[in-house]
């Protein structure tokens, strides 16, 4: 995987993307995304980039700015019921892994069925836009699981919004309140 480059007024290059500093610009992040930056103890590592808001879907945003599929890393939230409570998890994998809801979210979870969230339950209850949600600055209440395949590398999540991408050091992303570092999350994508 190509690496970012780091340039002598503090922005980042990654693919054909300047990545900025991500609290400079707190018009590219959804207010839970800027709130949750804004106490996390490591946010100089977190950088944004300003994308076309059509091309926020991975696979589109990795070929348009020549960025590698595998630095992008996808959020999805899960669902299941157990005695009548909801249990909530958001997935963090790698975009060329697909998250193991059917085995072990469920498992992590203690639900007999697992499964997504409908987009507009989860665009309402996050605050982010579709397309952008990100692991950063999701309601406390849910747990965050995250592929321990993202650790030491770069990766790139949602802003909370379409028009951006953040770029973070996996160990940030597991550094998160809350997260939990699962072995096995991601499976290879069929």
């Amino acid at each position: 995987m190509s690496e970012p480059t780091t340039t002598a007024d503090g922005s980042v290059r990654y693919g054909t993307l300047t990545w900025v500093p991500a609290l400079q610009r707190p018009d590219l992040l959804a207010e839970p995304v800027r709130a949750a930056l804004a106490a996390l103890e490591q946010t100089d590592r977190v950088h944004v980039a300003e994308i076309d808001p059509g091309l926020a879907d991975t696979a589109a945003m990795t070929e348009a700015y020549e960025l590698p599929l595998e630095a992008s890393v996808n959020c999805v939230l899960v669902a299941g019921k157990r005695a009548g409570e909801e249990r909530v998890a958001a997935c963090a994998v790698r975009a060329t892994t697909r998250a193991d809801v059917n085995s072990t979210v469920r498992r992590l979870l203690d639900v007999r069925k697992a499964s997504f969230w409908p987009t507009d339950r989860a665009v309402e209850t996050s605050g982010m836009e579709y397309g952008g949600i990100t692991p950063v600055g999701l309601p406390a209440e849910w747990r965050l699981l995250v592929d321990a395949a993202v650790a030491g590398e770069p990766v790139i999540v949602g802003s909370g919004v379409r028009r951006s991408k953040l770029l973070l050091p996996g160990e940030v992303l597991l550094a998160l309140p809350g997260a939990e570092s699962v072995e096995g999350l991601g499976l290879a994508a069929d």
